[in-house]
C-alpha cells in the first residue's frame, strides 16, 4: 500500500466534484485519454507533443505524474487531498482503475474522511503535503501507518521530527534534493501553529475582536465562561449603533455542524442582530457548508484559513499587543508554475 498526494486543480476548482462523485481528479485537460499508453517513454513523447514549449526536465516531471496517476497507483492505496477551498484535508482509498471522464483524468476513490483539520496532522506530514506537485508519492516518517490510523478516526500517532522523503513516480528525492513546496501553505501552517499556542480558548475571541475593530466595528466581548451563545457583538458608527449589527460565535475546537449555525441564527434574532459571523477554528462539516447557502445574506462562516486571511489583510493595523504575539513579516516570493 502506498500514500499518494493528489491535488484537484490549482485553485481547488475540482474539489467539490471529486468529493461528491468519489473521484480523484487531476488537471491537464488539454491532454487526451492516456489509458492506452504503454510506457513512461511513450508518455513523455505525448507530453512533448502537447507541450512543445516546456523544457525536457519539465516534460519528464509532467509525464511521471500522469504516468503514476494512470498506471502506478493501485487499488487500496491511500489518497491525500489537501483542500484549497477549505482549510481541511480529505483522506481516502483508490478503488479502481484510471478513467478519462468528461475531459478529465480520474481515479475512483472512496473518500473516508473529508474534513480533517490541518491541525490534526503532524507538522512533518503537513510539510510533505505542501509539495508543489499535482501527484506524488509520500514515503516518510511512517506516513502510511499514521494515515491508516487516521482513516479509522484516530489521532495522528506522530513521529520524531526528521527530514522529508517524497517518492516521485520515477524515483526518490532524498535530503540532498529538497523538493519544491508551496511556501504560502507552509507559512499558513506556521502561523496556524502560533495562533493555536497563543490564542487558545477565549484568546481566539480576542483575536477575532481585534480583526473586527480594525475593520471599523465597535465591539462588545462576553467575559470568559458561559456566553449564552454569543461571544461578540459588533456594530458600526461612533457607538456601535449603526448597521450592520453582527452577532459573533467563536469556537476554538471541534468541527461545527449545521445545528450550531442554526443556534447562532436564533441568538441573532434574540439579540436584534441582522447578520452573524461563525468562527470555527477547526472548520465546518459538509452539511453545514451546504446548508449555509440558505443563509448567505445573514451568516458568514470563517474557518482558520479565512480568519488568517482577514488577519493578514490588515495586519499592519492590528494593535501592538497582537503584533507582538504574532511576529510576522511580509515578504515576496516567486510563484511556482503548476497545473
Amino acid at each position: 500500500m502506498a500514500v499518494w498526494l493528489i491535488r484537484a486543480g490549482k485553485l481547488g476548482e475540482d474539489e467539490n466534484t471529486a468529493l461528491e462523485k468519489g473521484l480523484a481528479i487531476i488537471g491537464w485537460r488539454s491532454m487526451p485519454d492516456v489509458s492506452k499508453v504503454s510506457s513512461y517513454e511513450e508518455m513523455k513523447n505525448i507530453q512533448q507533443k502537447f507541450y512543445p514549449d516546456k523544457s525536457p526536465s519539465a516534460i519528464a516531471n509532467l509525464a511521471a505524474q500522469i504516468w503514476a496517476f494512470s498506471q502506478k497507483m493501485q487499488k487500496g492505496d491511500i489518497v491525500v487531498l489537501p483542500l484549497k477551498t477549505h482549510s481541511t484535508i480529505a483522506l481516502g482509498k483508490i478503488t479502481g482503475d484510471y478513467k478519462y471522464l468528461d475531459g478529465r483524468h480520474t481515479r475512483p476513490v472512496e473518500w473516508i474522511r473529508n474534513d480533517i483539520p490541518r491541525s490534526d496532522f503532524g507538522q512533518d506530514l503537513l510539510y510533505s503535503f505542501g509539495a508543489f506537485m499535482t501527484v506524488c508519492r509520500i514515503k516518510r516518517n511512517d506516513a502510511e501507518d499514521r494515515l491508516k490510523s487516521m482513516l479509522k478516526g484516530k489521532a495522528d500517532p506522530k513521529f520524531t521530527p526528521g527530514r522529508d522523503i517524497l517518492v516521485t513516480p520515477e524515483g526518490e528525492i532524498g535530503p540532498e534534493e529538497d523538493p519544491q513546496v508551496d511556501l504560502e501553505e507552509q507559512a499558513y501552517d506556521q502561523i496556524r501553529r502560533i495562533i493555536e499556542s497563543k490564542f487558545k480558548g477565549h484568546g481566539l475571541t480576542r483575536l477575532v475582536e481585534s480583526i473586527l475593530k480594525v475593520q471599523g466595528y465597535q465591539t462588545w466581548r462576553a467575559p470568559e465562561g458561559p456566553d449564552g451563545g454569543v461571544d461578540l457583538l459588533a456594530g458600526h458608527g461612533p457607538m456601535g449603533f449603526d448597521p450592520p449589527r453582527i452577532c459573533v460565535q467563536v469556537k476554538s475546537g471541534g468541527v461545527q455542524n449545521d445545528s450550531a449555525i442554526r443556534e447562532l441564527e436564533g441568538v441573532m434574532s434574540r439579540m436584534g442582530a441582522e447578520q452573524g459571523l461563525f468562527v470555527s477554528w477547526d472548520g465546518f462539516n459538509k452539511t453545514a457548508l451546504t446548508s449555509n447557502k440558505e443563509l448567505f445574506f445573514k451568516v458568514r462562516l470563517w474557518d482558520d484559513k479565512k480568519l488568517m486571511s482577514s488577519l493578514l489583510e490588515d495586519f499592519d493595523k492590528m494593535p501592538d499587543e497582537i503584533q507582538a504575539e504574532l511576529p510576522l513579516k511580509r515578504i515576496w516570493v516567486v510563484v511556482q508554475e503548476g497545473d
